[in-house]
């Protein structure tokens, strides 16, 4: 990990989604990005589908690092955080859950979602 400078600003975010591997994986993520915007999503889930080149845009173009939560693969975190369906969106801020929303979801509208915590 990078040493800390003398703006707080965050570690860069990454540019494409980062695909979580269990509840330590997600821990580690949430505390290392300032917003996490988690997509708890399905390989068989058409909404899923339509909702990925949306976050693909954000993580490219958002200060949110984007992670996505296979829930089929990882049934007890999405058990963890109440995910019921699919696709179900959790954006954390300062290693706190602050929002969270069921169903497709407008690119702006997200954007918009993510400037609150980022800005």
């Amino acid at each position: 990990m990078a040493a800390d400078t003398a703006s707080d600003t965050s570690i860069d975010t990454p540019t494409e989604p980062v695909h979580i591997d269990g509840k330590a994986h997600l821990d580690d993520v949430v505390d290392e990005y300032d917003v996490v915007l988690t997509d708890f999503y399905a390989d068989w889930c058409g909404p899923c589908k339509m909702l990925e080149p949306t976050v693909k845009t954000l993580a490219a173009e958002t200060g949110a690092t984007v992670a996505k939560v296979d829930v089929d693969a990882n049934q007890q975190l999405a058990a963890a955080y109440g995910v019921q369906g699919v696709p179900t969106l959790i954006l954390f801020a300062d290693g706190q859950q602050a929002e969270s929303i069921v169903g497709v979801q407008g690119e702006d509208q997200l954007r918009s979602l993510i400037q609150q915590y980022t800005e």
